[in-house]
C-alpha cells in the first residue's frame, strides 16, 4: 500500500516537471522571437531610416580632402603691361600614403638628388637634407595626406625621366604649378613687394599678425597651405586677399587604414583678381634710371663744379597727380630683382646681396649697407629733414595764424639772434647773405632763414609761448607730415618728429625757430609728394592711390577707384597766392623746360657722428596755372637740393610729359626725347645757369646746436 502511494506521487511529480518544463520552454521560445523580433526591426530602422545619415558618415570617414593653392592674380601697370604674373611651371610633390621612417626618407631623398643634379638646372639645385625636411615625414607642417612640394621649375629632362620610371617613384607626382615672376627691368620692385611661404610670414614679425588671423578661416577654400606664397610686402601684401583668389580641393578615398585606395576627385582651384596700378611703366623706368644716373655723376662729378657729392649712395622719387592722388611713379634706388624669392624662399647668397634694397625707402626708414654699424652712423637714412622744402608751409602758417600779411615787409640783414645774453644763437642764411626788403613771397623765393625764423617761429612762440608748438603740429598734420599718408601701404612711416623733443630738451622757442626752416622733422619722400600736391590744389589733401582697378578672372571690373580727399585747408586764395608765386627757387635741370612750374629746393642738415651733412630735398608741380603733376625727390647726402636732386625731378616730368602729358595729351613725337637724351650727362658745371654760388636754403647757426644750449629769450 505505502509503496503504491509513492508511485502515485512521483507520478504526479513527474507530470508536474514536465508541465514547469513546457512552460519554460515555451517561454524561451517566445522571448528568443520577442529578441528577434526586436533585432529585425532595429536592422530595418538601420536599413531604411538611417541608412543615408551612416552613409554618409561612412563615405566621410574614408574620404580625406587635401586642398590646392589657388593661381594667383596678375599685377599690371596703368597701360596693361604686366609687372607682376603667375607663371606656368611643373613641380614635383611627394604624397605619404603610410607613416615612413628616416632611413626610407632618406633613400627616397638619395634617388630624388641623384635625378635633380643629372637633369636639373644647376640653378634650381638643393641638398638631400633639403629634401628631407620638405618630405616633412614627421607632420611638422603637413597632415599624412598633404602633398608636399619638393621642387619648382622642373626641367624637360627631370619631367621625362620621373614619367619613364613612375613605377620607381610611386610616391612622386608632377603638378603643373604656377610660380611668381616679376618684369626683369624690375619696376617698383620694393612697392610691389614679393612673395615668401606661408609658413615663413606666419611666423615673420612684420606679417605674423596678418597671417595669424588667417589660420582661423574655417572654410576649406580660404585655408592657407604651409607651402602656399603669399604677399610679403608692399601691393603684394597690401591686396593679398584680391589677389589670392580660392583653394581647390582634391577629394582622395581611403580604406579604414586611413590608405589612399583611389583617384581623387578635384575641384579646381579659384584664380585671384588681378591688380591694374596707377604707375605707369615708363615714367616709372625713367624714374629709376635718373636717379641711379645723377647719383653716379654726384659721386664722381668735379670738385670744381660744387656737385661733388661722394657719399651719395640713394635717391629717392614720387610723382602724383594733383588732380587724383593716383602715384605715377614711385622709386627707391638702388633696388633689386625680386625673382630671387622665387618660389617664396631666396637663397642666403642671394638674401645678402640683396636685403639692403629690400626696404621701400620712398615710404619707410631705409639705410645703405655701410660696412659696420660705426661708419653707418656717420650717415643719414632715407627720412631726412624738409630743409627749406618747409618754408612755403611756413608761410601760410604765418598768414593763416595772423603773424604776418601777404604786404607784410622784413629787412633781412642775413642774422637773426635770439635766446639769452651769454647763450645767444644767431640764425643765418645760407653763405651768410642778406636780402635786404623781402615780402612773404619774396622771403620763400630767395629762401631767406631769418624771416622765417623771425617773423613766424619766433613771432609763433612770443604769442602762445609752449602752447605755439602745438599749433605748429597741428599745422603741419594738414599737410600730411608727421602722420601717414593713409596709403595703406604695410610698414609705411609717419616720419619722426623732433620738435616735441626740441621744445623739452632746449626751449619752445628754439623748436619752433628751427622748424620754421625745416630742421625739426624727418619725413619720407611719399609725404613730401602729397605735402607738395597739397600746396598745388590750394588745399586738398589726397590719399596716395596705388590701384587703378581690380579684374576677375573672367575679366570683370570688379572695383574701380576714386579720388579720396582726406582733409582741406580752407585759407583765402590770396595767402594761396603768396606762397605759390613765391616758389620760384634757381634750380638746375629744367633749362627749355616748356611750363611755368613751381618748386621749392631744399639742402637739409643733420646731424650724424661725424657732424652735419647735407641732404638733396626737391619738391614742385607743374604747369603752374593748371598743376596736373606733383614730384618729390629727396637724395641723402646729396646737397644742395637745386643740385642734387632737381635734375631727376625734371627727368620725371619729361617723362610723364611724353607718356602721358601734363596739358593730358602725350608729347611722344616731340623733342622731349631728345631733351632728355642731351640731359643724360648731368652737366654740372658745364651748363650756365641762372644760379647763385650757392642755394639759398641751406640753414646755418653759427652756436653749437645741442638742445641743452637752446634757451628762451
Amino acid at each position: 500500500m505505502a509503496n503504491e502511494q509513492r508511485t502515485e506521487e512521483e507520478q504526479r511529480r513527474l507530470i508536474a516537471n514536465r508541465r514547469h518544463f513546457s512552460f519554460r520552454l515555451n517561454l524561451f521560445f517566445f522571448s528568443t522571437f520577442v529578441l528577434f523580433s526586436v533585432l529585425i526591426v532595429q536592422l530595418a530602422i538601420l536599413q531604411f531610416v538611417r541608412g543615408p545619415e551612416l552613409r554618409t558618415e561612412r563615405e566621410r570617414s574614408s574620404s580625406r580632402p587635401v586642398q590646392i593653392p589657388p593661381i594667383r592674380g596678375n599685377i599690371y601697370d596703368a597701360t596693361g603691361q604686366p609687372i607682376a604674373y603667375s607663371v606656368s611651371t611643373q613641380s614635383l610633390y611627394f604624397t605619404m600614403e603610410r607613416s615612413i621612417k628616416e632611413e626610407e626618407a632618406r633613400k627616397i631623398a638619395e634617388e630624388l638628388y641623384e635625378v635633380f643634379t643629372q637633369y636639373g638646372d644647376p640653378n634650381e639645385a638643393i641638398t638631400i637634407d633639403q629634401i628631407i625636411e620638405r618630405m616633412d615625414i614627421n607632420f611638422r607642417q603637413n597632415n599624412m595626406y598633404t602633398p608636399r612640394l619638393i621642387k619648382y621649375n622642373l626641367t624637360k629632362q627631370e619631367i621625362a625621366h620621373f614619367s619613364e620610371n613612375s613605377a620607381k617613384f610611386p610616391n612622386i607626382s608632377i603638378v603643373e604649378d604656377t610660380i611668381r615672376h616679376y618684369d626683369d627691368d624690375t619696376v617698383a620692385v620694393q612697392l610691389v613687394g614679393y612673395l615668401k611661404n606661408f609658413d615663413s610670414a606666419v611666423t615673420s614679425a612684420a606679417t605674423k599678425d596678418f597671417y595669424q588671423q588667417k589660420l582661423q578661416s574655417s572654410d576649406p577654400t580660404l585655408k592657407y597651405l604651409n607651402d602656399e606664397d603669399v604677399g610679403m610686402d608692399g601691393i603684394e601684401l597690401m591686396y593679398q586677399d584680391v589677389l589670392r583668389g580660392r583653394n581647390g580641393v582634391k577629394t582622395y578615398p581611403v580604406n579604414s587604414l586611413g590608405e589612399i585606395i583611389g583617384e581623387p576627385v578635384i575641384t579646381k582651384p579659384e584664380k585671384g583678381s588681378d591688380l591694374y596700378l596707377t604707375i605707369h611703366r615708363d615714367v616709372q623706368l625713367a624714374t629709376e634710371k635718373a636717379i641711379l644716373d645723377h647719383i653716379e655723376y654726384l659721386r664722381n662729378a668735379p670738385k670744381s663744379s660744387g656737385d661733388r657729392a661722394e657719399y651719395a649712395r640713394a635717391g629717392y622719387a614720387v610723382a602724383i597727380e594733383v588732380d587724383t592722388g593716383k602715384v605715377i611713379a614711385m622709386a627707391s634706388m638702388p633696388d633689386y630683382d625680386p625673382n630671387v624669392w622665387k618660389g617664396g624662399q631666396i637663397s642666403p647668397s642671394n638674401y645678402e646681396a640683396t636685403k639692403t634694397f629690400h626696404k621701400n625707402g620712398a615710404i619707410s626708414q631705409a639705410y645703405q649697407d655701410w660696412g659696420s654699424q660705426e661708419e653707418a652712423n656717420k650717415h643719414p637714412s632715407s627720412l631726412v629733414p624738409l630743409g627749406s622744402t618747409q618754408k612755403p608751409l611756413t608761410v601760410l602758417i604765418g598768414l593763416a595764424e595772423g603773424l604776418i600779411t601777404p604786404k607784410t615787409t622784413y629787412n633781412d640783414t642775413g642774422v637773426f639772434q635770439f635766446g639769452r645774453e651769454g647763450y645767444r644763437v644767431s640764425i643765418r642764411n645760407a653763405e651768410k647773405r642778406a636780402f635786404g626788403r623781402l615780402t612773404p613771397s619774396k622771403a620763400i623765393e630767395k629762401s631767406s632763414n631769418t624771416f622765417m625764423a623771425e617773423m613766424i617761429g619766433n613771432a609763433l612762440y612770443r604769442r602762445d609761448g609752449r602752447k605755439g608748438v602745438e599749433i605748429w603740429d597741428n599745422w603741419v598734420k594738414q599737410f600730411g607730415l608727421g602722420v601717414l599718408t593713409e596709403s595703406g601701404l604695410p610698414g609705411e612711416s609717419k616720419g619722426v618728429i623732433d620738435y616735441f623733443h626740441e621744445a623739452e630738451n632746449g626751449s619752445p622757442q628754439s623748436a619752433l625757430i628751427y622748424a620754421s626752416f625745416g630742421q625739426q622733422g624727418r619725413y619720407t619722400t611719399l609725404q613730401l609728394a602729397q605735402y607738395a600736391a597739397t600746396l598745388a590744389n590750394r588745399g586738398k589733401r589726397l590719399k596716395p592711390q596705388f590701384v587703378e582697378r581690380i579684374v576677375d578672372a573672367d575679366g570683370r571690373t570688379v572695383e574701380t577707384f576714386q579720388p579720396v580727399v582726406l582733409n582741406t585747408i580752407d585759407l583765402p586764395d590770396e595767402y594761396w597766392d603768396v606762397v605759390i608765386s613765391g616758389m620760384k627757387s634757381n634750380v638746375r635741370g629744367f633749362e627749355g623746360f616748356p611750363y611755368d612750374f613751381r618748386r621749392k629746393t631744399g639742402t637739409s642738415e643733420q646731424q650724424t657722428s661725424v657732424g652735419i651733412i647735407e641732404n638733396a630735398v626737391f619738391i614742385a608741380f607743374a604747369p603752374a596755372d593748371k598743376p596736373k603733376l606733383a614730384v618729390a625727390v629727396v637724395v641723402p647726402e646729396g646737397g644742395y637740393g637745386g643740385r642734387g636732386a632737381a635734375p631727376i625731378a625734371r627727368k620725371i616730368f619729361d617723362a610723364y610729359d611724353h607718356y602721358i602729358g601734363l596739358t593730358g595729351t602725350p608729347k611722344k613725337n616731340t623733342s622731349v626725347t631728345q631733351q632728355s637724351d642731351a640731359d643724360e650727362g648731368h652737366a654740372g658745371g658745364s651748363t650756365t645757369l641762372d644760379e647763385t654760388p650757392a642755394d639759398p636754403d641751406n640753414a646755418q647757426t653759427d652756436a653749437a646746436r645741442q638742445s641743452g644750449s637752446q634757451n628762451e629769450g
